[in-house]
């Protein structure tokens, strides 16, 4: 089973802007989805200065882009692919 990349943002902006609460992540995951999920965490995703995704912090769910994401919104987003 391929597992569901989720990298998560902790560059200055993000961090300062809630980011700090997605450290909170992995321990938030009930135990049949952490077998199922890779947190990586990113430096920096450069995705500050676009204005098409809302705001920071930033999480990226394989491919679908969180912005001002929250552990819950990112867990839902989860969810969601694990079921598409």
């Amino acid at each position: 089973m391929k597992k569901i990349d989720v990298e998560i943002c902790f560059g200055t902006t993000c961090f300062v802007l809630g980011g700090s609460h997605l450290q909170e992540l992995e321990s938030s995951l009930e135990n049949e989805l952490k077998e199922k999920v890779n947190i990586i965490p990113k430096n920096c995703m450069g995705l500050c200065t676009d204005e098409k995704y809302n705001k920071a912090p930033f999480v990226k769910v394989n491919s679908h882009i969180i912005g001002n994401a929250t552990v819950e919104k990112v867990i839902n987003r989860i969810k969601s692919e694990l079921h598409e």
